[in-house]
């Protein structure tokens, strides 16, 4: 079976206060023999809108680019845990948990219930510096989170950002796992191609392994 994961990209979707809104505008012309109208939209957004994901270049002046990953890291079997219940995770949280082969790992929460608030959800739940620390010394290679930052709002810092992007592993952000069980799946998590950029919107889906 497979999972879209994917927030839906709308006018009306949530995003960070004080990112580009998402503006999709609707044209239109009327095709050279007049037979008929050619419809397209128009697209601006910020590249942290939605399903997307931060490249070390989003918090470290000479970090990493996007396009300077391989897409092997983002295609590939992946391990979804669901922490419920939390404010945020924390290393232990994360200890009592089963790593063996987790090179790529999504934390589904009580955040994903959120996609349908409406409007911006201050109070989602966010990974710890000590749990991304974690993460690190486990080797995982991408970390998935279903709200639109995997840090603390309005952190000054972004430490968790910070701990993993220095060691460039990817993160994963605005992901939607609200149909989606604990357990193994093949991630697919393809961004727009975008060149020397600090993130990109994408499609990611999960499919049963």
């Amino acid at each position: 079976m497979i999972y879209d994961v994917t927030v839906p990209i709308t006018n009306t979707m949530p995003v960070w206060p004080g990112d580009p809104p998402v503006q999709l505008s609707a044209k239109s012309h009327e095709s050279r023999d007049k037979t008929h109208i050619v419809s397209l939209t128009a697209i601006a957004m910020g590249s942290h809108t939605g399903t997307h994901i931060d490249a070390p270049f989003h918090m470290i002046k000479d970090g990493k680019r996007l396009h300077e990953f391989p897409l092997e890291i983002l295609v590939g079997r992946a391990t979804v845990f669901k922490i419920p219940r939390v404010r945020s995770i924390g290393r232990a949280d994360l200890e009592r948990l089963d790593w063996t082969g987790v090179e790529r790992v999504l934390f589904k929460t009580d955040n994903s219930a959120h996609w349908l608030d409406g409007q911006f959800y201050e109070g989602f739940v966010y990974l710890e510096p000590a749990g991304a620390e974690f993460l690190v010394e486990r080797g995982v290679r991408l970390v998935g989170i279903d709200y639109l930052s995997i840090d603390k709002f309005r952190s000054e810092a972004h430490p968790t950002h910070l701990v993993l992007l220095s060691k460039n592993i990817l993160i994963l952000e605005g992901l939607n796992l609200r149909a989606v069980t604990s357990g193994q799946y093949m991630l697919y998590a393809l961004p727009l191609n975008l060149q020397d950029a600090d993130g990109a919107p994408a499609r990611a889906i999960l499919v049963n392994s």
